[in-house]
């Protein structure tokens, strides 16, 4: 979606963020636009489908992942099998496109008519928004669901991003200053690290390497990370 559609205010009655979505019941009986094709933007689009005029507006047809496959939810099976620590240049060849997890129940909603998905909007008008087929709805709220990126911006005084607002980093410890690190980026150390299942072996991989630079009493005193306990 173009800066220029993003940024323009319009007259919709309510313009937000997945991140500020709650409940569904404010929406009740409403014309809502949600935009997106990941999990956010399909399960808040569902929960929304039964009380209000719901579409899902994306670029592409949902492409849609088995989120249990064998009776095992594939977060289980990419841990086991070691699939999220392949390197970043094996992973985004294999996963070229923003993917749903689903246990077949959100394919079979849109399949049925039960949940609506249309092409991406071209453009906002000051009702509502406008259809690719040239045909303009006024709606009352839309919700993005476009994803996340960092938002570093204040460290950028400390010359510690690159030009495009990226941490310089290596595993998530800085390259520029010594006692940064990092925690939560994407492919940080592995395809799970902006996860749950991943982003604990990342904290013990960074708090050991910054413990390693602490001055020399610090690490006679003992200052070492514990060993996280495997649940």
């Amino acid at each position: 979606m173009s800066q220029r559609l993003l940024s323009y205010r319009g007259s919709v009655k309510r313009r937000l963020s997945v991140a500020r979505y709650r409940r569904p019941e404010p929406y009740a009986g409403k014309r809502v636009i949600v935009v997106g094709a990941g999990n956010s933007a399909i399960q808040v689009a569902h929960e929304l489908a039964p009380i209000a005029r719901v579409t899902l507006a994306t670029r592409a047809p949902i492409q849609f992942v088995p989120q249990r496959i064998r009776g095992r939810d594939l977060h289980h099976r990419l841990d086991v099998t070691g699939a999220d620590r392949l390197p970043r240049a094996v992973l985004t060849r294999l996963i070229r496109h923003a993917a749903v997890l689903d246990t077949g129940v959100y394919r079979d909603a849109i399949a049925d008519g039960l949940l609506d998905r249309r092409d991406m909007v071209t453009a906002f008008t000051p009702e509502g928004v406008r259809w690719p087929d040239g045909t303009s709805e006024p709606v009352d709220a839309v919700i993005f669901a476009t994803g996340y990126r960092p938002n570093l911006g204040y460290l950028a005084a400390l010359g510690a991003l690159t030009p495009d607002g990226r941490p310089e980093h290596v595993g998530g410890i800085s390259t520029t200053h010594p006692a940064l690190a990092y925690l939560g980026l994407e492919f940080q150390r592995s395809f799970a690290s902006n996860t749950l299942r991943g982003v604990g072996r990342d904290a013990a991989h960074v708090a050991t390497a910054l413990a390693e630079r602490l001055p020399g009493p610090g690490r006679r005193a003992g200052l070492r990370p514990r060993r996280p306990v495997r649940r």
